[in-house]
């Protein structure tokens, strides 16, 4: 097993120098984590690196679900919701821990457009609530086996129940069905954790400068370490890029002309308290914008998520949330909401690029292009994989190795269809075990049931930290259930090597609430200084450097 600690970071560097791979991975998104599973668990000898810190791009920046997408049925795209409806079942199956069912209430308003694409009536006199439950029955039928449960309609009076703040002029009823929830960082953060399982070598903040080519094909890549300022060159029979929006400026290092085109599109996200706009365990689906695009209400933890937009490209490195993104959303949600909400309600906002396939027309917006995933093989021998979505990361990731397969020759096998990820296996029966100790602890329900739902029977690790030491068990903001020793054991277990990495990915603090987590960060440094023996310049540059990022990723600009 290879190690994820912190202070294990630079051996792995090392043995990433000194080894000969059968795959490198590029990119530690959901999507470069699940390509390296994949491989492992087939017999390959793995390694992955990371630019940045991982999930540090689209994999922390999602809506969170876990779904087929009703909205494509109108597009009769019945394969795409076929293939997510199978890999959501795929991740219940083998993630228990981590993602979770969870109701989409769609409520239903006089002359309002839902994901069928149908007004309240239509020329010929039938009523959006028949297409509508046509087209949900047609949703349970293309999950199969693998159904969550079986969409319903809701009377007036139960789509109130699961959503009290929704304006009530016009509200005829409503239908429910099925999807699923995650915490995206933590599901990348379990999937490096079962790569390295495997035996994986991983290294973040190791960023691809160039590659090494040998008769025109590539055999390796030099990787630049961006916090101790060294390179190291890293050999692997086969390199698989799963680096996003950013494939085609990979590519373009290899010196190949890309084969298709990548289109950022970014979705930008606004966080509330409950408080704010009120909401039971159930999401919320906004009737149809006038572009057409479909927004959430969606629970997660003790705030409100609302999104997602569907814009243009800016700064890839660092996407943020711009006025007018902020104006879109809140227009579009204040029309359902019985008490509007204003920019001094918003907790967090933040925003991701999504990796779509760029169209053949340069006139088609992002929201009509396709979000199936792509497979391609450039003339160097670079295999690259993007495009998809959260949902369907498993599915890429074996297409892409399958690739890989049959290069060699080899029949394609597919473990990762019934692998438990690490942290799932005896899942339902350590549940009770961890929630006892918890208590034994003196740990709150809400904290215990968050260590549960975070890292599985790996928990347990957490739990060995406060019961070290029972001030580790302290939270670090009042009102989210994140505690000390969590900080701890990012950088023992998950390679945390900045404040950043911790508030924004190791815990969701940052997206949560960008304000309390300004007022954290030195305590956050200080507990990362004792761990990775920091200097007090360097802990407090550090602590400076999160403020400043911070200010830029999830403000309103």
């Amino acid at each position: 097993m290879q190690s994820l600690s912190s202070t294990a970071r630079s051996n792995n560097l090392a043995s990433l120098e000194n080894g000969q791979f059968d795959v490198l991975v590029i990119g530690g998104g959901v999507t470069g984590a699940g390509v390296a599973v994949d491989a492992a668990s087939r017999g390959y000898k793995v390694a992955l690196v990371e630019k940045a810190d991982f999930a540090s791009g689209t994999s922390s920046k999602a809506t969170k679900l876990v779904h087929g997408g009703v909205r494509y049925l109108a597009n009769f795209d019945f394969g795409l919701v076929h293939e997510a409806l199978v890999e959501r079942g795929l991740l219940l199956q083998n993630a228990p821990f981590l993602v979770k069912p969870l109701a989409f209430v769609l409520p239903m308003y006089e002359g309002d457009r839902h994901p069928v694409g149908m007004p309240i009536t239509t020329p010929g006199g039938i009523g959006l609530g028949f297409l509508l439950n046509c087209g949900l029955l047609l949703y349970d039928i293309l999950a199969g086996r693998r159904n969550v449960h079986r969409h319903r309609h809701l009377t007036y009076k139960q789509v109130m129940q699961s959503a009290p703040s929704l304006m009530t002029k016009g509200l005829r009823d409503g239908y429910v069905y099925y999807d699923a929830q995650t915490n995206d960082v933590r599901l990348t953060m379990t999937l490096l954790h079962t790569a390295a399982r495997f035996g994986v070598t991983i290294a973040n903040y190791a960023e691809v400068t160039s590659f090494v080519t040998e008769q025109g094909k590539v055999q390796g890549v030099v990787v630049h370490d961006r916090l101790a300022n060294k390179e190291y060159t890293v050999r692997s029979r086969h390199i698989i890029s799963a680096a996003g929006v950013f494939t085609e400026k990979l590519e373009a290092l290899t010196g190949d002309e890309p084969q298709v085109g990548v289109e950022p599109s970014k979705g930008v996200h606004l966080v509330f308290s409950r408080e704010d706009i009120k909401l039971g365990d159930d999401a919320i689906v906004l009737p149809e914008t006038d572009d057409k695009r479909i927004l959430f209400i969606v629970p997660w933890e003790s705030r409100v998520l609302f999104g997602t937009t569907d814009t243009g490209t800016g700064d890839l490195d660092h996407p943020t949330a711009s006025q007018e993104d902020i104006s879109y959303l809140l227009r579009h949600l204040n029309r359902y909401l019985s008490t509007p909400v204003t920019e001094k309600h918003i907790v967090s906002a933040f925003a991701g690029y999504r990796p779509l396939v760029k169209p053949k027309r340069a006139d088609q917006s992002t929201s009509k292009l396709s979000r199936s995933h792509v497979v391609l093989q450039s003339p160097s021998g670079l295999v690259s994989i993007f495009g998809g979505k959260l949902t369907t990361y498993r599915r890429m990731a074996q297409d892409a190795v399958d690739v890989i397969s049959q290069r060699d020759g080899t029949k394609p096998v597919h473990p990762t269809v019934n692998l438990p990820l690490l942290g799932s296996a005896g899942w339902p029966s350590m549940k009770l075990t961890l929630q006892a100790r918890g208590q034994a602890l003196k740990l709150d329900e809400l904290v215990i049931t968050h260590l549960g739902s975070s890292y599985g029977t790996e928990a347990a690790t957490v739990l060995d930290l406060v019961a070290e030491d029972a001030a580790l068990g302290q939270r670090l903001i009042a009102d989210l259930p994140y505690i000390r020793a969590e900080v701890i054991h990012a950088c023992r277990q998950e390679m945390a090597m900045t404040p950043y990495d911790v508030l924004a990915r190791r815990t969701s603090i940052l997206l949560l609430d960008r304000q309390q987590g300004m007022g954290i960060v030195d305590e956050v440094a200080a507990i990362m200084a004792q761990e990775l023996n920091w200097s007090s310049d360097q802990q407090q540059s550090l602590a400076q450097d999160y403020r400043a990022a911070s200010r830029i990723e999830v403000a309103i600009q």
